[in-house]
């Protein structure tokens, strides 16, 4: 899964480092704005602390939430890279051999 020198690389595998790398900014923006704008809204009723916490809670499902669709899409292209390999490697058996 490592890139490939070049402009041969593969799109799906550039999507991947992609997703992965994405979830690296993801995770603090979700939770930093959850905090920041948890306090900003609270501070409007008078409960900045209350907001905070209400806001870093929401920033953190957030951010789990991205990861669980992350996860998803690289599942669904783990399935397809192994079911396009197992094809491959069933049409390069001799269909007489048994084994």
């Amino acid at each position: 899964m490592i890139f490939k020198r070049g402009g041969d690389a593969d799109p799906g595998e550039r999507a991947v480092w992609g997703d992965l790398m994405s979830l690296g900014l993801t995770f603090p923006l979700c939770i930093a704005l959850g905090f920041f704008l948890g306090r900003w809204i609270g501070g409007w009723f008078g409960r900045p602390a209350v907001g905070q916490w209400a806001g870093l809670a929401w920033g953190i499902a957030a951010a789990f939430w991205e990861l669980y669709k992350v996860n998803r899409r690289m599942a669904k292209r783990d399935e397809e890279e192994l079911k396009r390999l197992q094809d491959e490697g069933r049409e390069g058996k001799d269909p007489d051999e048994r084994g």
